[in-house]
This record gives C-alpha cells, sequence and structure tokens, in this order.
C-alpha cells in the first residue's frame, strides 16, 4: 500500500514542476524578445540619426561646392569682362590715333591763306605802271613782320634774295613745290627762315612780310604757279578758293 500512495503523490509535485519552468521560459522568451526589440530599436534610431548627419554632410558638401563654383564662375566673368574693356580700350584708342592721323593728313592735303589779319590789294592780271607787264601775283597788304606761312605743304625750291632767282623785283622771295604741277612763291619778305630743299607743313611758318624789292609798301605778294620760274603763274585767288579757302 505504502509504495502505491507515494507514486501517486509524486505526480502532482512533478507536474507543478514541469509548469513552472514553462513558465519561466516563456518568461525568458518575453524579456529575451523585449530586450531584442529594444535592441532593435536602438539601432534603427541610431541608423537614422547616421543617415541624417550624412545627408547633411552631403548638402553641406554640396553647398560648398556650389559657392565655389559660383565663385570661380564670378571670377572668369571679371576675367573676361576686364579682357573686353582692354580691348575695347585698344580700340578705342586705335581709333583716335588712325581719326589723328587722318586729321593730319587733312591738314596737309588743304590750302590755308598765306597770312592772317590782311587787306587785299593789287589782284592777279590787274596792270599798272608797277609791273612790266600784268601783275604775276595777288597781293596781302599787312604790316612788316607778319608771320608768312606755307599755303601748303610741300618741299622749299627756292629760298633768298634777288627773287630767289627770280629777279631783284621780288626781293626776298621763297617758292614752294607742291606737287602735280603747283607751286607757290611768297615775296617782298623781310626775313626768309626756310632754305631750299627744306620739307615744310601746311601752315608752317616760312618767312616775315616786308617791303624788299619792286614794292610801294609793306606787303606779301603771292603767286600759284605751274613751274618753279616766273612767267607761269595762274590767278592765285581763284586757286585758293578752289581749295575751300576764303580769299
Amino acid at each position: 500500500m505504502s509504495p502505491r500512495v507515494t507514486s501517486r503523490s509524486s505526480r502532482p509535485t512533478a507536474l507543478r514542476t514541469r509548469a513552472a519552468v514553462l513558465a519561466a521560459g516563456l518568461g525568458a522568451s518575453v524579456a529575451l524578445g523585449a530586450g531584442v526589440a529594444a535592441a532593435v530599436d536602438t539601432t534603427a534610431a541610431s541608423s537614422a540619426t547616421g543617415a541624417t548627419t550624412a545627408a547633411h554632410a552631403v548638402e553641406a558638401q554640396a553647398a560648398a561646392q556650389a559657392k565655389a563654383a559660383k565663385a570661380q564662375a564670378a571670377e572668369i566673368k571679371k576675367a573676361a569682362e576686364a579682357r573686353k574693356a582692354a580691348q575695347a580700350a585698344k580700340a578705342a584708342k586705335a581709333a583716335e590715333v588712325k581719326k589723328a592721323a587722318q586729321a593730319a593728313a587733312a591738314k596737309q592735303a588743304s590750302w590755308v591763306d598765306p597770312v592772317k589779319n590782311y587787306r587785299l590789294s593789287a589782284s592777279f592780271a590787274q596792270n599798272g605802271g608797277m609791273w612790266a607787264s600784268k601783275h604775276s601775283g595777288q597781293d596781302y597788304a599787312v604790316p612788316t613782320g607778319t608771320p608768312v606761312v606755307a599755303a601748303h605743304g610741300g618741299t622749299v625750291v627756292k629760298a633768298g634774295p634777288n627773287g630767289a632767282g627770280d629777279g631783284p623785283a621780288y626781293g626776298n622771295a621763297v617758292v614752294i613745290k607742291h606737287g602735280n604741277g603747283v607751286y607757290s612763291q611768297y615775296a617782298h619778305l623781310s626775313q626768309v627762315n626756310v632754305q631750299a630743299g627744306q620739307v615744310v607743313k601746311t601752315g608752317q611758318k616760312i618767312a616775315l612780310s616786308g617791303n624788299t624789292g619792286n614794292s610801294s609798301g609793306p606787303h606779301l605778294h603771292f603767286e600759284i604757279r605751274t613751274t618753279p620760274n616766273y612767267g607761269s603763274a595762274i590767278d592765285p585767288a581763284a586757286f585758293l578758293r578752289s581749295k575751300g579757302v576764303t580769299v
């Protein structure tokens, strides 16, 4: 009888023990699952934080690169504008030089009155007892010592007393060759400031007016000739007017 009773009473105890073990195991599993879940949550949070930081870093790098690119573009634009300004300045300078050269050429090509502040007196082809034949030029009445200038640029071919070779009636004289068969003559001078072979410019002082030679008073005798010598004169006033000079 006794062994059977012992056997029956130990069965419930074993069952209780097994239940306790199962409960403990279930609790451990639950606890383990909670730990794993917590660990997963922490890892996810860390990953999210890392991703955000990386994104910010990428954005900062992109912003820095954009800023650098913008600065570089600004420098390139500035350099291009500087080159453009330099080229414009160079072109303007070249245009200015060209304009000055054209002005100088135009001035050289132009004709001017041989004296300033004059009064016209004896005219071309005028008759009178002062000349062996008709008057060969245009007289400009001016005080002795008035500057006489080259009416046009050219080369002096005659200069000096005795009409520079044309005779004593002209007194001191100068003859300038202008090309295209045109010469100008200046006579009755008180002073000659050029010499044969000298190149002169339009408007350049060549002498001072006077009263030398066959002269009735201080004046400049001016001729336009087709040769350097006496006897080839044409109307100088008409010639100058044809060149745009008001006489």
